[in-house]
């Protein structure tokens, strides 16, 4: 017994120490990364006209959050970010579960979502843009575009790929559709759905910021084309240092509670 408990001592301080090293080295990365941008630049290797550097991009976003502008412009973008997020993947969960009860309809869709998939939604925009409108709502849809599609194909494989031998089971049971749905294939792709919100999280990014390049007078994409259009690279890059770290925080979000549900299993 004491054996056994000193074992488990041993792997649990192993996995922390492992959990710990690559923590710091993913700091070190991004240390590693920024002394050297800063050092390039600072000796002419880099342009600093066209990269910029971290002092003075830090420099600007200072002077962005002391006249409380950048916290309209990522106002803005989160709020499109999360509309788009939220309803894209609850949308494309929603068909995919549809389709589900309907191999039918799976059948004759199938084709269709593939293509859908393949379309280049970036290039779209403009099109998706006109089509629901100028301002919030018309870059909602682009950054749905983005998402559902991938949605709906990704959760209907992943229900329709449920552990054979528990479906032959409640089967055996006699359990309905509905009580399969509800007792095997939602609570057993729980970490599955919870890996498309991550996936997500940077297509409704993208969406976001493109269409902001073409419609907005606000948020991070404005800041970035903006930036580009009156060439001050400092903006440009300080856009994009923004939205990754909002970016990153939202998935640091979706992270916790996975480890969250994990735990509470």
């Amino acid at each position: 017994m004491n054996k056994n408990l000193t074992n488990q001592e041993k792997y649990v301080k192993d996995y922390k120490r492992k959990r710990l090293l690559i923590h710091l080295c993913q700091i070190g990365l991004v240390i590693l990364f920024i002394g050297t941008w800063e050092l390039f630049s600072s000796v002419g290797i880099l342009d600093e006209f066209l990269f910029s550097k971290p002092s003075a991009i830090v420099k600007l976003l200072i002077q962005y959050i002391k006249s409380k502008e950048i916290f309209h412009h990522v106002g803005i973008s989160l709020l499109e970010t999360l509309l788009g997020l939220v309803i894209g993947t609850s949308l494309g969960i929603i068909i995919a579960i549809l389709l589900w009860f309907s191999k039918t309809l799976t059948k004759i869709l199938d084709p269709f979502l593939v293509v859908l998939n393949a379309l280049p939604k970036t290039a779209l925009a403009p099109i998706l843009i006109i089509f629901a409108g100028t301002g919030i709502k018309g870059i909602v849809v682009v950054a749905i575009s983005l998402s559902l599609v991938m949605t709906i194909i990704s959760a209907l494989n992943f229900f329709l790929h449920v552990d054979e031998d528990k479906l032959k089971m409640l089967k055996s049971f006699k359990a309905s559709r509905i009580q399969i749905l509800t007792k095997l294939v939602l609570p057993s792709n729980t970490k599955n759905l919870l890996s498309i919100i991550k996936i997500n999280i940077g297509m409704s990014w993208v969406g976001v910021i493109v269409g902001e390049f073409l419609v907005s007078r606000f948020g991070i994409g404005y800041l970035v084309v903006y930036g580009g259009q009156v060439f001050k690279l400092d903006l440009v890059m300080m856009g994009v240092f923004v939205l990754a770290i909002l970016a990153y925080l939202m998935y640091l979000i979706v992270t916790l509670f996975e480890k969250y549900y994990k735990n509470k299993r």
